[in-house]
């Protein structure tokens, strides 16, 4: 039983590394903000003079609120359905969290002490289920509580921006290595001792729902140490989706895992009769979640370096380190190495040796991706192919063929980079110039540097012959970064934005502001079949990880630009 049960703490591991970071892959938005936070500003007014300096010509037709309103309705994604998308995949990283946070062992060792406590105080076995249910309940509010508190202080709008910025993504980075290095038993983060004893001490001075409810603030905060990393990976993985009550959420996920055991235990005593002694095993547990936070602390720093165009943490050296990592802690599943607290391991067992070879195989499976092979379990987590410095096939950029006409080198190429294979404009006004030229529809694509699913939509989808096909040939592809901030706008540009509530003094704001105002929307990846008018051909949609699909959404763009027949200009 022993031996089942670190098997699956170790599976539980690893799923909810690959889980919180590819879940995303069936989210269409990568980030949104709600409608009640965005002030959308008619199309063409004064606070959008942005948008008139593009579009002078075509954007005069769309400045009444009832053409405003009817962009909203047939323009904007279907939100209501992908942030229910979002709130589910939370809420099971959620429960994957509490179910390893409940492996910790801080946690693991209390449950039968408060299982037993229960039956004493209460006299009986149905008093003391009951008190075990208000002891789970109370688990849920104070973690749901603290999830909420997240949501007010800063809002979906700000978690929004915070998820794109460098800052923001470099100080989680040290956040989770600090994580992994308490995990690997360096120390202890835990909260001031005179406040956790004040807690306890109501909890043994209060009766009744009261007394119940502080014993559980007391597990709460004497299991920190091992919670506390956990709760913040899981709530850095939330608030970077947008959703306003994506941390409250998880935080019910989490609390609900964590709590269920021991109402169980309470409820059916075989329960915890037949779980296994505290053991070195829960050691093991705990150090292996070190590694795999160590791992996912550099897909943050990777965020920082993207943004802020270090170029310096390129994908071979995001590959080495991951490789680095998962062999070493396949040696460390088979007990070859041995940290401060780590009993000893005489022999390896089967779980053992099956999860080594699984920490092993996955650090050999990623080796081909440091000389340009496609890592599609990485596929929005390590940086993009175009940081790569040298791919075996040959260079992707010099492998693209240019278009005839395309300008030798376009505005703001000294900083961002189209994804391998690809040509792309950056600036608007360029790319519809170029459009124009040669009689093309455009695909405007929202982008971002520290944008998940726009990595994974141009690795995984993109580089689907069909869909290249159609995007090269067929579309001038304009991509639009809503999260660069080193590039600064010439100053006829420059407007006080009523949807982001600032100054669009930098390219990406500038083109967040664009797309929330044109086209209804405040979520990336975001991708727009335009005419030259830049109205849309077809409803713009978010992500779709079907290339077949997406190529479909191609092509009926392109028919529809067709058979419109030649664009008034």
């Amino acid at each position: 039983m022993k031996k089942g049960l670190l098997m699956l703490g170790l599976l539980l591991l690893f799923s909810v590394t690959f889980f919180s970071h590819s879940f995303a892959s069936v989210q269409k938005p990568d980030s949104t903000a709600t409608e009640e936070e965005l002030v959308f500003t008619e199309v063409g007014s004064a606070q959008d003079s942005a948008a008139n300096n593009i579009v002078k010509d075509t954007v005069k037709k769309s400045t009444t609120i009832d053409k405003t309103v009817e962009k909203h309705e047939s323009v904007a994604p279907s939100g209501t359905s992908e942030k229910d998308k979002t709130l589910w995949e939370t809420f099971i990283a959620g429960i994957l969290g509490g179910f390893i946070a409940f492996l910790m062992p801080c946690i693991f060792p209390m449950v039968p002490l408060t299982v037993s406590y229960f039956t004493k105080r209460a006299g009986n076995r149905q008093k003391g289920i009951g008190q075990a249910f208000i002891y789970g309940i109370s688990i849920i509010v104070i973690y749901v509580a603290f999830g909420l508190l997240i949501t007010l202080v800063f809002g979906s709008a700000k978690l929004n921006e915070l998820s794109a910025s460098g800052w923001f993504n470099f100080f989680f980075f040290i956040l989770l290595v600090v994580f992994a290095i308490s995990f690997f038993g360096a120390f202890e983060i835990t909260l001031p001792s005179s406040f956790v004893n004040k807690i306890d001490q109501k909890a043994d001075d209060s009766k009744g729902l009261g007394g119940i409810f502080f014993m559980a603030a007391s597990l709460a905060l004497v299991s920190f140490s091992c919670t506390g990393p956990i709760i913040g990976t899981l709530l850095v993985q939330a608030s970077s989706k947008g959703e306003i009550l994506a941390p409250a959420i998880g935080m019910f996920g989490f609390a609900l895992a964590l709590a269920l055991p021991f109402t169980l235990s309470a409820i059916f005593p075989g329960f915890l009769s037949a779980m296994p002694k505290s053991g070195g095993w829960l050691n093991s547990v705990k150090v292996c979640l070190g590694f795999l936070e160590l791992a996912l602390a550099l897909k943050f720093l990777s965020a920082a370096d993207l943004v802020w165009h270090w170029e310096w943490f390129d994908r071979e050296i995001f590959l080495a380190l991951w490789i680095i990592i998962f062999i070493l802690m396949g040696i460390y599943i088979l007990g070859k190495i041995k940290f401060s607290h780590d009993s000893d391991v005489p022999y390896v067992s089967v779980p053992r040796l099956f999860f080594a070879i699984l920490s092993l195989s996955f650090a050999v499976y990623l080796i081909p991706g440091l000389w340009g092979a496609p890592v599609n379990i990485l596929s929005g987590i390590a940086p993009p192919m175009n940081t790569q410095d040298f791919i075996l096939n040959g260079n992707g950029a010099s492998s693209s063929k240019v278009p005839s006409g395309f300008p030798a080198t376009v505005k703001y190429s000294e900083t961002l980079k189209p994804p391998v294979g690809f040509n792309s404009f950056f600036d608007l006004d360029e790319g519809l110039a170029y459009a124009k030229s040669v009689n093309k529809p455009v695909l405007i694509d929202f982008t971002g540097h520290a944008c998940v699913n726009c990595r994974k939509m141009e690795d995984k989808v993109w580089i689907d012959k069909e869909v290249g096909r159609l995007i090269k040939e067929e579309y001038v592809l304009i991509q639009l970064y809503v999260d660069e901030r080193n590039i600064k706008m010439p100053k006829e540009k420059v407007h006080y934005s009523e949807v982001l509530r600032t100054t669009t003094d930098d390219l990406g704001r500038w083109n967040g502001d664009f797309q929330a105002t044109k086209y209804v929307s405040n979520s990336q990846p975001f991708y727009v079949l335009g005419g030259h008018d830049l109205n849309p051909l077809v409803k713009p949609q978010g992500a779709i990880f079907d290339a077949k699909e997406y190529a479909a959404y191609l092509q009926s763009g392109l028919d529809k630009f067709k058979n419109a027949g030649k664009p008034n200009e």
